[in-house]
């Protein structure tokens, strides 16, 4: 598929450059880097944002913030309308120095629309408020605690089956089925994770699919049908997320509180 080219990010004095894409279903965007930073925010549809060292999990009413030289790639788990601003370098440095996951509220998507969509917002006075409103915003914004590590590139079947996971993160899914189709032992495995990521198999999915199940309440989806695709009844569902992140998903879809 033909991807339209990102803005022209040379000329510094512009503080702000905006794109908006829409893309389909399983479509994987190479992983690659930016002199600016960058807003990504999700207008519709989900998607994994993924940086060398762990991967973001990005539903509607989210963005992420990437600082400028961050390398990532993009899978993307739904259809996906995305809106992006680039921020110059000196703008940037204004904002996180570490990947973040951001609470978009009504406010705040407003300001994001507004600088992608409208021809208008590029009046001279307009604009630079515009730009000074969504940098305040952008700095108070909640951040979002649902990130999953991720293995370095020196053992490809550590890294193919983090992927197989996060594609299919059901415990339906044995350890053994997924090693198995890594090409590695369980044993192998197994020590892989300690090493690598710091905790166990099971612990690093269960991750997985609290970040998969945040992302789809967030978006309407009933709790027994999320239970199902993660291969829990809807009781085990709820217990394992209230313990997790100590609220019940039915108060976490109602935004209260927000992870």
């Amino acid at each position: 598929m033909a991807l339209a080219a990102p803005p022209d990010l040379s000329d510094t004095a512009i503080p702000v450059q905006p794109l908006a894409r829409t893309y389909p279903r399983g479509l994987f965007i190479e992983p690659h880097e930016h002199a600016w930073g960058q807003l990504l925010y999700a207008m519709s549809g989900v998607m994994w944002v993924e940086t060398p060292h762990e991967a973001l999990v990005v539903p509607p009413q989210r963005a992420v913030w990437l600082p400028p030289g961050v390398r990532h790639g993009i899978r993307v788990v739904s259809d996906l309308q995305m809106r992006n601003i680039y921020l110059r370098p000196s703008l940037a440095a204004t904002l996180d120095s570490s990947v973040q996951v951001l609470q978009v509220d009504s406010l705040l998507r407003e300001l994001i629309l507004r600088l992608v969509d409208d021809p208008e917002a590029r009046q001279p006075d307009y604009y630079e408020a515009l730009v000074g409103l969504a940098l305040l915003e952008l700095r108070r914004a909640r951040r979002s605690q649902l990130k999953i590590a991720l293995p370095d590139t020196s053992d490809r079947r550590l890294v193919n089956l983090c992927q197989a996971v996060m594609a299919a993160p059901s415990v339906g899914i044995s350890f053994e089925q997924h090693a198995e189709a890594a090409g590695a032992s369980v044993r192998t495995l197994a020590r892989l994770f300690k090493e690598r990521l710091g905790l166990g198999f099971a612990d690093w999915r269960r991750q997985v699919q609290l970040a998969m199940a945040a992302a789809e309440l967030i978006q309407g989806v009933p709790v027994s049908r999320i239970a199902r695709e993660l291969g829990y009844s809807p009781s085990s569902f709820s217990d394992m997320f209230r313990r997790e992140l100590g609220v019940a998903p039915s108060h976490y879809a109602a935004g209260e509180p927000q992870a």
